[in-house]
């Protein structure tokens, strides 16, 4: 081998040998593309920064390996639909919905690019998965969603509001499967047989029937109210919060939305705790993992909120005992 071809064989030989570097550099910089479709802004910031948290946990940097595409719907429902179907446009490689309605959007819009929802409500009586340990198809997440926690509220109130005979119990019917409905409220009245209150079933399908329903929570003098999981109660939170108070009723919600805007108390999952763990599912499936293979998750973390200032202004004294056993007080 003369000098010359010894050159052309060692040119050749470091460039073979530099392919696979080069290879792994570009995948090592591949940026991530999600797209993150919410139904009201006013509801997502902790709960999307919880989930920002958790991509940051893992090694995804905004602006780095990481695009993110948002897409609001302004709490205006009808725009989901257009504002999925935006996202599929782009081409993101996962879309992260947040909440049962944003979910159903996505899942109408695409079957190939996968979704994580993070949380959702009811997500087999929903139609999203066949089931929480078989999802099948390009779609699952996590699930905010617990029946029995039903019986938890009633307790909580029970104790926070120990003279009060008659709960008042405000749900949406449609809000869930028709499964997952009748099991809830089943599960509250046998939690009323065990703590010796009776129960007024108020049904409200929409806003419009919130002045009526409140009207016969106070005709038939029921002394408290809790008031079941639904999306439309959080984005209504802050009317149905007011006419609690008008009517001077003590409430224990599922959500701490409720809370924060004035309610006096909520016990259901940290939805903070939800959206970290969503992080996780992204990092799978984007590593390769499909949807159908993810069973959904259950909440593990529960957490009471108690608003003081709400319980002082009912002329309320929640018990040291209820007080000590909050994850957080709002003075």
């Amino acid at each position: 081998m003369n000098r010359v071809q010894r050159r052309q064989f060692l040119i050749a030989a470091g460039a073979l040998l530099a392919t696979p570097l080069a290879a792994e550099a570009q995948q090592a910089t591949k940026v991530a593309r999600i797209g993150y479709l919410a139904t009201n802004p006013e509801t997502s910031p902790r709960v999307r920064e919880a989930f920002l948290q958790g991509l940051r946990d893992l090694g995804y940097v905004e602006g780095r390996n990481l695009m993110i595409e948002y897409r609001d719907a302004e709490g205006k429902v009808e725009r989901l639909p257009a504002l999925a179907a935006e996202l599929v446009a782009l081409k993101v490689d996962i879309i992260v919905a947040s909440g049962t309605l944003a979910a159903l959007a996505a899942k109408q819009a695409t079957k190939t690019v996968p979704i994580v929802f993070s949380p959702a409500g009811d997500p087999v009586g929903s139609g999203l998965v066949t089931s929480l340990a078989r999802p099948g198809g390009n779609v699952t997440g996590l699930s905010a969603f617990a029946p029995e926690l039903v019986g938890k509220r009633l307790e909580l109130l029970k104790q926070a509001v120990p003279g009060v005979s008659r709960v008042a119990v405000l749900w949406q019917p449609g809000a869930f499967g028709e499964r997952t409905e009748k099991d809830t409220l089943k599960r509250a009245e046998v939690a009323a047989r065990d703590l010796r209150v009776q129960l007024q079933f108020v049904e409200a399908r929409g806003p419009a029937d919130f002045a009526r329903a409140f009207s016969d929570m106070s005709m038939a003098r029921s002394g408290a109210l809790t008031v079941l999981a639904s999306n439309m109660f959080v984005s209504e939170r802050r009317r149905l919060v007011d006419l609690a108070a008008e009517k001077r009723l003590p409430a224990v919600y599922s959500a701490r939305e409720l809370v924060d805007a004035g309610g006096l108390m909520s016990y259901g999952a940290n939805l903070a705790d939800l959206n970290r763990r969503a992080a996780t599912y992204v990092d799978r499936i984007l590593k390769g993992t499909k949807p159908a293979d993810l069973p959904v998750e259950q909440p593990t973390k529960f957490e009471l909120i108690i608003n003081l200032k709400t319980a002082k202004a009912l002329g309320l004294a929640i018990p040291q005992s209820v007080l000590e056993r909050a994850d957080e007080v709002i003075q």
